[in-house]
């Protein structure tokens, strides 16, 4: 008989992981993770990322899209993949950051779709739900940093100088500035190690005494705070 347990604190956790999985999922596909400063007149910023004189529109730079204003068209900004294959991504070292934000976001989407069905099974393979998805997200989190970690290291590309000039190098943005992206990945990184932390929580608030104690009356449905 399945019994679907609902707490306050693994409600918490689910929505948590959830956050977190699409968080990470949309910042890496977001082009805003390297700004460009706005250009002076007059000011060039590369062939894929030409300005016309004067305007205020600041180039953005992901890390396999970007987002750039053509010049021949006066309100028109293209926003696309600049690398159609994996090979073509600007640096070697944002190729393995592809690879280990990709590996942790791989993971947490798993947590994240496993954790809406945790409300009725608390246990797989006689382990404790919860305690195997947190420790998923704990391994999420380690690619997650490797990955941030190995992100400012492709500074020095020469993709990365176009749009943010000739003085960019490895950990040094030049001109550019962090766009959203970058501190959404962090801000999700943080919240995936509370999660794993937190699972424990939601395993120990669906297995108390309380909730024995409903099972144990025959109630199917059990939500407690």
């Amino acid at each position: 008989m399945c019994h679907v347990i609902v707490t306050c604190r693994s409600m918490l956790w689910t929505l948590l992981s959830i956050v977190a999985a699409f968080g990470e999922l949309i910042a890496f596909m977001s082009t805003d993770w390297l700004v460009g400063s706005p250009p002076t007149p007059g000011a060039v910023f590369g062939p894929h990322g030409a300005t016309a004189a004067g305007e205020a529109y600041r180039p953005t730079l992901g890390i396999y899209g970007r987002c750039i204003k053509l010049p021949h068209l006066q309100r028109g900004v293209l926003c696309g993949p600049y690398a159609v294959h994996f090979g073509e991504i600007a640096s070697g070292f944002w190729q393995a950051t592809s690879i280990f934000l990709a590996a942790g976001i791989l993971l947490l989407c798993a947590v994240a779709f496993i954790s809406v069905f945790t409300m009725c099974f608390q246990s797989i393979m006689k382990k404790s739900i919860f305690n195997v998805c947190g420790l998923l997200q704990g391994i999420a989190g380690l690619f997650l940093i490797l990955g941030l970690m190995l992100y400012p290291a492709g500074w020095g590309s020469d993709k990365v100088q176009l749009y943010c000039g000739p003085d960019a190098a490895p950990y040094r943005a030049g001109l550019c500035s962090m766009g959203w992206a970058f501190y959404t990945a962090m801000g999700g990184t943080v919240l995936t190690f509370i999660c794993a932390v937190f699972s424990a929580q939601a395993e120990i608030a669906t297995s108390s005494d309380k909730v024995q104690e409903e099972i144990e009356e025959g109630k199917s449905l059990i939500c407690l705070l």
